[in-house]
């Protein structure tokens, strides 16, 4: 729905409000036609439940006012004398058309300086329960979500088992686009296994200005692009229709940010001709071979004397009876350390050879021949930027131009290409103007990680938050979970080696606890 749209709903929403409380407006001591005025019924409203005035902002405020609108249908009965159970059931029940009943059939006795102290243990409890509801929810949408790392895509970095506080406000809260959802769960009910959103009406995308800019070599958490029906090729067909801001999280670093040239050679990203220089924690991970001398690896040794803690292959090499072993993700510094072993004859990094095609990287173009260590030159798109478009790029932002600029779920662009002419929506299409900006984001796990090489762009829509810190991590490699106490409250992003802050509560909770036990009795005299 357009913003045309939700401004009309919104007016008639106010008529609604207005034909079905007027009465009520008046029997408070207010006039009639403060019942009709936008924004301010809304601050005289609260007046007459002896609320505070801020609660307006509330109603404002998408999936937190799904909460606020029942908390207000139900304030406004008990203001009029009508605290029954019936009554509140009615008023949930029909969506606050009961204030309809009440408002034209029944007494009202208004009750000035009503004691918001609910008179029953249920009531207080119900009470309690919804404004706890509201205010986690207005924490976890607009300002800190906990995520888990549920891959191994960021190893060595993130690991498998991290708990993580995503901030919103860093890059700017991005405002809910599905208004009608279930409150702190993302797509699915949990046990239930069934949507928590209605797919319609949707709102535009808007960001509340954050207080920094997205980085080269942030550490970044989005909606999976490639989350919907429309996917990139060996997606297309598998995954139903699903909102923006609906479709699976998802954790990768941000190597090139919009305006920036990239490219990838042997393995190395480089950002307008120069290779990208990483933060000191960032621990890049690529696959290796090694001939052996026949003595089986131990798996034990290799977690606790050098960090390799992904599976190994072991067998013997092609053809040969000569023994051999493939990693499949460990460190430069792991693959040096094991190749001096006397085990180890030589670590031999995989790598696709430049002009080497591999037809699930995008852009898909075997012209290109793009693989999963050399990527051609490609300019990643930014916000207002015009560039020109042929045949022989149109293919890097085709999916742009056709459903992430377009409505994914109704109005798709559709962009062809006959002969050296492209054409978009049956127009000759030369050049194009981007409506926003877009990032290429790359796990540190590089063959072990679905990113960017494999759907393309993220774009800027799409863009949930930036890590900050570790508050638990559990190591389930073993079977039984345990803690790794050395990892938990430690930073995400920054320069140096990640220290934890465990210490940092732990004292905190202890100078709690003495305070409410000395310091009470202190008081007492």
């Amino acid at each position: 729905m357009s913003w045309t749209g939700w401004l009309i709903f919104f007016l008639v929403l106010q008529v609604v409000h207005a034909l079905g409380t007027w009465k009520m407006y008046v029997a408070a001591g207010r006039k009639a036609w403060e019942t009709f005025v936008p924004v301010y019924n809304a601050v005289i409203f609260m007046k007459i439940l002896n609320r505070p005035w801020w609660y307006v902002f509330l109603l404002f405020l998408p999936v937190v006012n799904l909460i606020m609108f029942i908390v207000v249908w139900v304030e406004a009965l008990r203001s009029f004398g009508y605290n029954n159970a019936k009554d509140t059931i009615l008023v949930i029940v029909t969506g606050g058309l009961y204030l309809y009943y009440i408002n034209y059939t029944q007494p009202l006795n208004y009750i000035e300086d009503r004691s918001l102290v609910p008179r029953t243990n249920a009531g207080e409890w119900t009470s309690s329960i919804l404004f706890a509801v509201v205010a986690a929810t207005i924490v976890h949408t607009y300002v800190m979500q906990p995520f888990i790392i549920p891959s191994p895509s960021l190893e060595k970095t993130l690991l498998t088992g991290d708990f993580l506080f995503v901030s919103k406000m860093h890059y700017g809260p991005r405002i809910p686009m599905t208004p009608v959802a279930l409150p702190m769960v993302h797509d699915t009910i949990p046990v239930a296994h069934v949507k928590s959103y209605m797919e319609s009406p949707q709102i535009p995308y808007t960001r509340i200005p954050g207080f920094s800019k997205i980085k080269r070599n942030d550490i970044v958490v989005f909606n999976w692009p490639a989350d919907t029906i429309y996917g990139y090729p060996s997606l297309d067909g598998l995954y139903h229709y699903k909102p923006i801001d609906k479709k699976s999280n998802y954790v990768k670093r941000c190597v090139g940010i919009a305006g920036d040239t990239l490219s990838i050679i042997n393995g190395k990203v480089h950002i307008d001709g120069l290779p990208l220089e990483l933060p000191e924690r960032a621990k890049l991970q690529y696959s290796y071979y090694s001939e052996t001398k026949g003595r089986t690896i131990d798996s034990k040794v290799l977690k606790e004397e050098y960090d390799v803690t992904d599976g190994i292959q072991q067998g013997y090499k092609q053809g040969s009876d000569v023994p051999a072993a493939f990693f499949s993700a460990a460190t430069q510094e792991a693959a040096t350390a094991l190749e001096s072993t006397d085990n180890i004859l030589k670590m031999q990094r995989q790598i696709d050879s430049a002009g080497s095609w591999r037809p699930n990287i995008f852009p898909y173009n075997s012209q290109i021949a793009n693989n999963n260590d050399n990527v051609a030159p490609f300019l990643i798109p930014k916000k207002g930027m015009t560039t020109a478009i042929d045949y022989k790029n149109v293919d890097y932002y085709k999916r742009i131009i056709e459903v992430y600029e377009g409505s994914e779920m109704h109005e798709l662009n559709t962009v062809a290409v006959n002969g050296k002419s492209v054409y978009l929506n049956g127009k000759p299409l030369t050049t194009y103007t981007f409506k926003q900006n877009y990032y290429w984001l790359m796990g540190d796990n590089r063959h072990n990680s679905a990113d960017s090489r494999s759907w393309g762009f993220v774009p800027e829509n799409h863009v949930v938050g930036k890590p900050v810190f570790v508050w638990m991590s559990m190591d389930w490699s073993s079977g039984l979970p345990s803690f790794r106490f050395d990892r938990m409250f430690t930073t995400v992003n920054g320069d140096g080696q990640p220290t934890s802050y465990l210490w940092v509560l732990i004292v905190g909770i202890l100078g709690y606890i003495g305070y409410k036990k000395f310091g009470k009795k202190k008081t007492k005299k």
